[in-house]
């Protein structure tokens, strides 16, 4: 998927298993925006994407909520994780079938990227790629 500013973002797996890590690629971002990688439900269009897993990673500790940021505020620093070369990210993600009260097999969720809460309001940076949770493999019970 590309952004309106030339970003592009790529997930290892679009179908994945509930409870499962996936790799997500971002290249070309704006290393002076921080962003927040995370799982959330698709929003209406020109909403802040929410509920999302983690909710929002101000504390860096979430599996399903990311904040990368080159030039993090005094009180952000050690908790945010940098841009790479170019702009670029590679993280891993949590899926997750729930997201709180909402069901990612009923409801559209995604790998979604957006400005950090210093530019809360700007919908300018947000990106949406569809994850499709697929059902866990039941086991069959077999006896002789």
């Amino acid at each position: 998927m590309t952004g309106l500013q030339g970003q592009v973002l790529k997930v290892s797996n679009a179908q994945p298993i509930s409870g499962s890590m996936i790799t997500v690629n971002g290249s070309n971002f704006d290393e002076s925006v921080g962003l927040y990688l995370a799982f959330c439900v698709v929003p209406k269009k020109g909403s802040l994407p929410t509920p999302c897993g983690g909710g929002v990673n101000k504390e860096g500790v979430s599996e399903s909520s990311i904040w990368i940021s080159s030039n993090p505020p005094p009180y952000a620093e050690g908790l945010t994780k940098a841009f790479l070369a170019n702009g670029s990210f590679s993280e891993q993600v949590l899926i997750s079938r729930k997201i709180g009260k909402f069901d990612c097999t009923k409801v559209k969720c995604a790998i979604t990227v957006r400005a950090d809460h210093l530019r809360g309001s700007d919908r300018s940076y947000d990106l949406y790629l569809p994850i499709k949770i697929k059902a866990a493999k039941k086991l069959n019970n077999l006896s002789k």
